[in-house]
């Protein structure tokens, strides 16, 4: 008889003890990924990310001008000013391509951007990158959802978190923009549009009622495709220093462009 209780008596410590242990474990990392992944990040002023259209309504031509565009805004002054006085942590960024509910790609990784060299590096990966993405319809609330989580897992933590979206087209597949992106204002990121009305000339609006959201949201316009790398050079310079930014002029060039 008392062989029988030493020996239900010891399963049952061993039982306690188990289950003490995995309770253990899983507080510990439960209590790790709450506190120990926020403390790994690095602070920086802003978190931005360039989410750039490359479903079936871009074509080889446009898709390019965007992304000369982007490049050519970070080697502008201007911006390069605007980064100078955001802050002394600089902005992080990086760039998404988009089309479809399924099809998004990080295209440039987050890359931290400090001072003019940093600018300068960035603006030639972003020269150097191909397109991942050849078609699709047409998902703005899968990009918010895909820049959204590129936010969560990167390895920075903003005092200001930006997502922009740029196309020429309205949201025909996925979840409605406008539900997606309250989710994500409500985490208190901004979600601003680069509206490009070479198509539709209504699609600024579109972008006003249903994709932009959160505190100082707004919607840069280009007229065609061949006026993208200016407007992101004015809706870069609004967001990195937050500076407000005239109505552009016509006779306003990049850099590159000047004789």
């Amino acid at each position: 008889m008392d062989l029988m209780f030493e020996f239900y008596a010891i399963r049952l410590l061993g039982r306690i003890y188990s289950a003490f242990f995995v309770g253990f474990i899983f507080f510990a990392t439960l209590f790790n990924s709450s506190h120990g992944g926020a403390q790994d990040k690095l602070d920086v002023d802003l978190e931005l990310v360039l989410a750039v259209d490359a479903s079936t309504s871009v074509s080889a031509q446009e898709f390019d001008l965007q992304m000369r565009g982007i490049a050519q805004a970070f080697r502008e002054p201007q911006v390069m000013q605007a980064i100078a006085v955001s802050g002394d942590r600089g902005v992080a960024v990086s760039v998404i391509q988009w089309a479809n509910n399924l099809l998004q790609k990080v295209a440039v990784d987050w890359y931290l951007i400090t001072d003019e060299e940093s600018a300068l590096a960035f603006a030639d990966l972003v020269d150097e990158t191909p397109r991942y993405i050849f078609g699709g319809g047409t998902s703005i609330g899968g990009a918010i959802t895909y820049s959204t989580r590129q936010m969560e897992v990167n390895d920075y933590s903003g005092a200001r978190k930006v997502i922009d979206i740029s196309g020429d087209g309205r949201s025909n597949q996925g979840a409605p923009p406008e539900l997606v992106r309250n989710q994500s204002t409500s985490q208190g990121i901004v979600i601003n549009g680069l509206a490009i009305i070479n198509e539709d000339p209504f699609i600024d609006r579109y972008y006003e009622k249903f994709v932009i959201g959160g505190t100082g949201a707004f919607v840069q316009t280009a007229t065609t495709y061949e006026d993208f790398g200016i407007a992101m050079m004015e809706k870069l310079v609004k967001e990195i220093g937050g500076v407000p930014v005239a109505q552009k002029d016509p006779a306003l060039k990049l850099a590159s462009t000047e004789n």
